[in-house]
């Protein structure tokens, strides 16, 4: 299904999410999109996998690029440690351009300097590796988890699907075992969802 309306609001630590009203859900936490984004895919994925284990590529799935911000974010982290990150993401309804203009996480994060990379990320070729900084490859796909296919094993999976009331099909014993099959061993998955059912 395409979502009818999605409105742009701001968060308590002044950064955008979406809203989908027909759904009652939102992209990022009311509390603070960047510092949801932080504590819970770079803090406890991206920032474990660096202290666990020595790679010369950390390789990342992320199950809902969205807005395109935990993908800034590792990009950010990849860049300011050097360790090169290749980063594929897939996402079935990505935003129009309008969309992508008004948000202002880089005016938040103060890094006017990756306002046109940001962009990139979004108008880049689809369903092709793309070297968006000598630290970051990226390659998005216009897919459903439901078929999504592939040969690549990741380090690290971002699972940032709308909440288990608005997409249950998302949140299945089925779900978490495709998951866990495209990961590498050590390898580990991190969702802002806590519901006891989900754990």
């Amino acid at each position: 299904m395409a979502y009818k309306e999605r409105q742009l609001i701001i968060t308590k630590d002044g950064s955008h999410t979406v809203s989908i009203p027909e759904m009652k859900v939102t992209y990022h936490s009311h509390h603070g999109a960047i510092q949801e984004s932080l504590h819970v895919f770079i803090k406890a994925g991206l920032k474990y996998i660096l202290d666990s284990q020595n790679l010369p590529v950390i390789y990342i799935f992320e199950m809902g690029f969205g807005t395109g911000l935990n993908a800034l974010l590792t990009l950010i982290a990849a860049e300011r440690l050097q360790q090169p990150v290749h980063y594929t993401a897939i996402e079935l309804y990505p935003l129009q351009a309008e969309e992508i203009k008004s948000l202002n996480y880089c005016e938040q994060l103060k890094r006017a300097d990756l306002e046109s990379v940001f962009q990139l990320l979004h108008k880049c070729e689809w369903e092709k590796d793309v070297i968006i900084t000598p630290f970051f490859t990226f390659n998005k796909i216009k897919v459903s988890l439901f078929d999504f296919t592939t040969q690549q094993r990741f380090n690290v999976i971002y699972y940032d699907s709308f909440a288990p009331s608005a997409q249950p099909e998302h949140w299945t014993a089925e779900i978490f075992g495709k998951l866990f099959s495209i990961l590498l061993p050590g390898g580990i998955l991190v969702t802002y969802c806590s519901k006891s059912i989900v754990r």
